[in-house]
């Protein structure tokens, strides 16, 4: 039986198109238009998953994350205003899973559905937690951690970081990390990847302009840093 998500989304032309890509992909969809609605939905449904956005008409997405979590630990993922790095946090801290900001790519909405359910469905398949130090990554939730706050990143940006932590201590090409992201958008010859790095220092260097994790070798790519005080 497919796996049922439910989308609680005021944007019925967002829901819809939702649905009509997550169908294509294998899963079965219902909707909600209201916060209180979406909750009454995951009581009576039970469903698999919950897409859900902070804007809603009546209680916020953060409101109906609280009530939901009061009697389910089903995975939601939230859906953010592009950039607003609090309404991440707030989302985390409530429960939810995992958050896209909007705009999103759907293909990013689908990889990351995927990830929280195989997270939340245990057992041998699920990625072990990267610890280094005060920086903690996790392919479940394919979240970035450093002191236990999520760092934003990109799924490029995240899937980047994963290689390069998954090979520590070792010298990574541009090349070598086109081919382990794989089906990512990404171009060693115009040196995307060069921004993406940077950006990802942004998030998770205490001081981005003279990395301890993320370092250049000159003209050779970038090595993930093992530092003496990692567990």
């Amino acid at each position: 039986m497919a796996d049922e998500v439910l989308i609680i989304d005021d944007d019925a032309r967002l829901a819809a198109m939702l649905g009509d890509y997550l169908g294509s992909n294998g899963y079965s969809t219902a909707r909600a238009g209201t916060g209180r609605a979406g909750v009454e939905e995951v009581r009576r449904r039970a469903p698999d998953a919950v897409i859900l956005d902070v804007m809603l008409p009546d209680i916020d997405g953060f409101e109906a994350c609280r009530q939901i979590r009061a009697f389910s630990d089903v995975p939601v993922l939230m859906l953010t205003a592009k950039g607003d790095e609090t309404d991440r946090i707030v989302g985390l801290e409530l429960g939810a899973d995992d958050y896209l900001p909007k705009p999103f790519n759907p293909r990013e909405l689908l990889a990351r559905l995927k990830a929280i359910l195989r997270r939340r469905g245990g057992g041998a398949d699920v990625p072990r937690t990267l610890r280094f130090g005060r920086l903690e990554i996790d392919p479940g939730s394919r979240t970035a951690r450093v002191d236990g706050t999520a760092r934003p990143l990109t799924s490029h940006q995240f899937e980047l970081l994963l290689a390069l932590a998954e090979n520590a201590g070792r010298t990574l090409s541009r090349e070598q990390l086109m081919d382990m992201v794989k089906g990512e958008e990404l171009d060693a010859f115009d040196r995307s990847i060069d921004v993406h790095v940077s950006r990802i220092r942004a998030a998770i260097e205490d001081d981005p302009k003279h990395p301890r994790r993320l370092i250049t070798v000159r003209g050779a790519g970038y090595v993930f840093a093992r530092n003496q005080d990692d567990v």
